[in-house]
């Protein structure tokens, strides 16, 4: 049996997993079309398995924080050179668009470290 600290820990993370598919039903398209043009195939992998994971009927919470960690990495890795040349080749805001979703992703990986 659970104690009730155990029980909170497996509701916030559901929680955390909750708000992370929320925002990716909201915003995923933008972020996939940031990773994209970024042309960075781990960050892209990461998206899809992050879709993979909160798609699942039981997510796996660890594999969705996992996701979010490795996809800030990416946004947080990105040269203001490179954002630069994406803006203007694809007519994409691009700074705008790494510093926005970099923050919401922090957001979420906030709620995963904040759990326990």
């Amino acid at each position: 049996m659970l104690n009730s600290t155990a029980l909170n820990t497996n509701q916030a993370r559901f929680d955390a997993v909750a708000a992370t598919e929320k925002h990716l039903r909201r915003h995923g398209a933008s972020l996939c079309d940031l990773l994209d043009a970024l042309d960075d195939r781990i960050g892209f992998d990461a998206l899809c398995d992050l879709h993979g994971a909160v798609s699942e009927r039981f997510p796996d919470a660890d594999a969705v924080e996992q996701a979010l960690r490795d996809i800030c990495r990416i946004l947080s890795e990105q040269a203001p050179s490179v954002l630069d040349r994406i803006s203007h080749e694809r007519s994409l805001t691009a700074s705008d668009m790494t510093r926005w979703h970099g923050a919401r992703v922090s957001e979420l990986l906030a709620r995963f470290r904040h759990v326990g």
